[in-house]
């Protein structure tokens, strides 16, 4: 064993939600009956939602994603995987830069699927790493989604007899670095495609409920989007903010991203700049909901000049913004 801490390397994972390991029914539905089973993310009533989930979402729902999954599919892997090794990648290499050679070693994990938390405490174990620090790329707080990341990461590390250190990063929502890199990735689509008339912030929603029982997830979105619309310099005639994706009949967090898209329509919107700051990675919600689906809404309503801004990704910015977080929980003997 190392005669002290500062002989350590650090171990960094980058988690995200999760993703089918092929574009077929079978692995999706997999994935799915992992994520959709997670109390965090669905506080139906067990047995009540066991019925719904079994008898009803993955009989019918895995087959219908099918198409969309083998659409956005690309060399072996579908878009968050493959972002999520990129920025893996870049990161190692900048803290490889900052820090020196075998000091930190970044590796990727996945709240639901593969890698799981269990793959990647595996590996650091195996390079000697007992210091890791945890940073889920939800840059707001949601219990439906860090903390769920908080319980995968307990489930593994009970398994394990001798637990490494852990820091775990909770939220990120006003980084002024983050804020930088949404402003700049707006800046930047405006510099090559022209600025549109509005810009929609959307959101991935979670049920009213949730929010109404102590969830800050609403308060992170809306600093989210005061601190970018201050960068930007935005009157509030000039951007608007929504919530996509919800399933249910229950009420959820509003405005809803499909019914502005259909409003904006009717009211003959042209020129209309589409960002989604929540997600790190560019996924099924981003290319097919918003690139597309939301698009035909909008469009197919009488709106015009629709523009999707891609998620931060393996951006520069991004992943200088990721590096600093790590820094500020690092130990200091490194």
């Amino acid at each position: 064993m190392p005669a002290a801490n500062k002989s350590l390397k650090t171990g960094v994972l980058l988690v995200n939600l999760g993703t089918p390991d092929a574009p077929d029914k079978k692995s999706i539905k997999r994935y799915l009956k992992e994520f959709l089973s997670d109390p965090r993310v669905v506080e139906t009533p067990r047995l009540l939602w066991w019925c719904i989930l079994n008898l009803i979402i993955l009989t019918f729902r895995p087959s219908k994603l099918v198409p969309d999954y083998q659409d956005i599919w690309h060399e072996g892997k579908s878009p968050l995987r493959a972002v999520t090794d990129q920025q893996v990648a870049r990161l190692q290499s900048t803290l490889d830069r900052t820090l020196g050679q075998n000091k930190i070693s970044v590796k990727p994990a996945m709240t639901y699927g593969s890698p799981s938390f269990d793959e990647a405490f595996s590996q650091l174990k195996s390079e000697g790493i007992e210091k890791i620090v945890v940073l889920p790329l939800y840059p707001q707080y949601s219990a439906t989604t860090t903390a769920a990341t908080f319980d995968a990461m307990s489930r593994a590390l009970q398994k394990i007899r001798n637990i490494p250190e852990i820091r775990f990063i909770k939220r990120y929502h006003d980084h002024p670095l983050y804020i930088e890199a949404l402003a700049q990735s707006v800046e930047q689509h405006w510099q090559a495609e022209g600025r549109k008339a509005r810009l929609l912030l959307s959101f991935h929603g979670i049920p009213q409920e949730y929010v109404d029982q102590g969830d800050p997830y609403a308060e992170d979105c809306a600093e989210t989007t005061r601190l970018l619309v201050k960068r930007l310099q935005l009157n509030t005639d000039e951007y608007l903010q929504t919530y996509q994706s919800r399933v249910g009949n229950k009420p959820w967090l509003k405005p809803y991203t499909d019914d502005t898209m259909k409003a904006l329509g009717q009211q003959k919107q042209h020129g209309l700049d589409v960002i989604c700051p929540g997600f790190s990675a560019d996924c099924l919600e981003t290319l097919k909901e918003i690139d597309e689906e939301n698009r035909e809404y909008f469009e197919n309503n009488g709106g015009q000049d629709y523009h999707y801004i891609t998620a931060l990704n393996d951006s520069e910015t991004h992943i200088s913004m990721l590096e600093a977080l790590v820094l500020d929980n690092i130990n200091k003997e490194i």
